[in-house]
């Protein structure tokens, strides 16, 4: 990265539009820790939700997902329900560089309440919300705060661009706004 790696977020996120809205502080007092930290972002979970419901007793089909599976959300604080799972988005719009890859690793404060969020690679040029899964493994019902840190991205560069983005192959989620929902392409 040639800077401090702090130094390096600071200066994608402000000169090239990386990470908007870009918080340059860690938030830490009386909130769930959110913004640039020492190697790497805290996000923001929204306040915009699908919850899983077995209500209407539809099967989970990753090629042909059926929206009655969950139901939309949308507040302060969210209810995931016991051993459930819910969909969110970030707050935070991400432009990833062509010669950078981001993982997604969940933070530690709800690990440690069985609240887990699934590790993710956001690819080189892969630009969008990102669509957040959180898992419940607990028997009891687990809030979740929004616009709160919900998870911290790692950001590694390589020495040179990759050959073939994720804008140049078309990504599936390429410029997803809101919370995307599976899909296969056609």
């Amino acid at each position: 990265m040639g800077l401090k790696a702090d130094s390096w977020i600071r200066e994608q996120a402000i000169e090239k539009g990386m990470i908007v809205p870009f918080c340059e502080d860690q938030v830490g007092k009386g909130v769930v820790s959110y913004g640039l930290s020492s190697y790497g972002y805290d996000i923001r979970v929204s306040n915009e939700f699908k919850v899983f419901t077995n209500l209407n007793s539809t099967v989970v089909d990753p090629k042909h997902f059926d929206e009655a599976n969950v139901v939309d959300f949308e507040g302060d604080v969210c209810i995931v329900p016991p051993n459930s799972f819910a969909l969110a988005r970030t707050v935070e719009y991400f432009k990833i560089p062509r010669d950078v890859l981001a993982i997604c690793l969940g933070k530690s404060t709800y690990a440690r309440c069985g609240i887990i969020v699934n590790v993710t690679p956001f690819e080189p040029e892969f630009e969008g919300h990102i669509t957040i899964e959180i898992s419940n493994t607990t028997p009891l019902p687990a809030k979740i705060y929004a616009n709160e840190g919900i998870a911290q991205v790692l950001f590694l560069q390589g020495d040179e661009p990759c050959e073939v983005s994720y804008k140049d192959k078309k990504g599936k989620y390429l410029g997803q706004k809101g919370i995307t929902l599976p899909r296969i392409l056609e």
